[in-house]
């Protein structure tokens, strides 16, 4: 029988809110609906383990994580499921970089450590890192603060023979996917593209969060299309009425044969953190598998489930 990946995960927020619940509901009904791969070297969908969490708000600290999940702010719906206790008790999360000695020591037993904290925090996402290398865990960055993209710290990883997959996860149907499929379709089909924009709305805190700490996103947004200079995007916007739902507005202008106008709106309605557990599901397996066959560094399977892999601008 496979042995089940034991995963740390930082932030028990919406998308881990929306992971636990669907390993959870995945076991319970074998249903396949919405899993882009069944397996990964071997390892299901609910071949995972959660042995560790952490957390800064007082509120989750302490608690369960299977507890801690459905406390306010968070607002992912309840799925239909049995989700009996995970006997994990969420641990203070790291305040300054001084603390990354205590983080290593509490993922004692982990494998892969899941960062799923808000992002605009470099610096706390870097030394959680370290912790991770510090512990020999892998190391997934699902925000789009840089860390898979130092090349340092990804340096440090491969010679210590440890798995880093970044930065800043693309949602499994998200609007960053969408619009960049669209755009390589009207160059495959030799379209010149005039202009485009996109308009991104949610009501998580995650999004609040990133609403107010923009600055490492709108360049991973950009890093995730083609033809950056002639796409525009506006402001992210957070209205908490929408609760885990992203609403998107995507426009393209384009021109066909002999100058022809083609004009594009698409509307998507997504819930942001499904998204997000739909593609961290592969992540951790990737991740796992890398590091029991002793592979360090950036998996190249994972760089396609990221925005802003190693190597783009920052």
């Amino acid at each position: 029988m496979i042995e089940k990946v034991r995963v740390a995960v930082v932030g028990v927020g919406n998308n881990t809110s929306a992971l636990v619940q669907g390993i959870a509901f995945y076991r319970e009904t074998g249903s396949l609906t919405g899993v882009h791969r069944p397996e990964i070297d071997g390892l299901g969908v609910g071949d995972i383990e959660f042995v560790a969490a952490f957390a800064t708000s007082p509120e989750k600290v302490g608690r369960d994580l299977t507890e801690a999940i459905f406390l306010p702010p968070n607002n992912v719906p309840r799925l239909d499921c049995a989700l009996p206790p995970a006997g994990v008790a969420v641990t203070r999360g790291l305040v300054d970089a001084g603390e990354v000695d205590r983080v290593a020591e509490a993922l004692a037993g982990a494998e892969v450590l899941l960062y799923s904290a808000p992002s605009g925090r470099p610096g706390t996402a870097l030394a959680y890192a370290a912790a991770a290398r510090k512990a020999g865990v892998a190391f997934v960055n699902t925000t789009a603060d840089p860390v898979a993209r130092d090349p340092g710290c990804l340096a440090e990883f491969a010679a210590a023979g440890l798995p880093l997959l970044g930065d800043d996860l693309a949602s499994q149907f998200g609007t960053s996917v969408l619009h960049g499929s669209l755009l390589r379709l009207l160059a495959d089909r030799g379209l010149t593209l005039v202009s485009s924009y996109q308009v991104n709305l949610g009501g998580t805190e995650d999004f609040r969060n990133l609403v107010e700490n923009p600055n490492t996103k709108k360049q991973s947004k950009l890093n995730a299309l083609s033809g950056v200079d002639k796409v525009q995007l506006a402001p992210l916007g957070y209205l908490p009425q929408l609760g885990s739902r992203k609403v998107a507005h995507l426009n393209l202008e384009a021109q066909g044969w002999a100058g022809a106008e083609v004009s594009l709106d698409v509307k998507l309605t997504v819930h942001d953190p499904a998204g997000a557990a739909g593609v961290n599901i592969d992540l951790i397996r990737i991740a796992a598998s890398a590091l029991r066959n002793g592979r360090g560094g950036s998996p190249e399977e994972s760089v396609r489930l990221f925005k802003s892999p190693p190597g783009t601008p920052v």
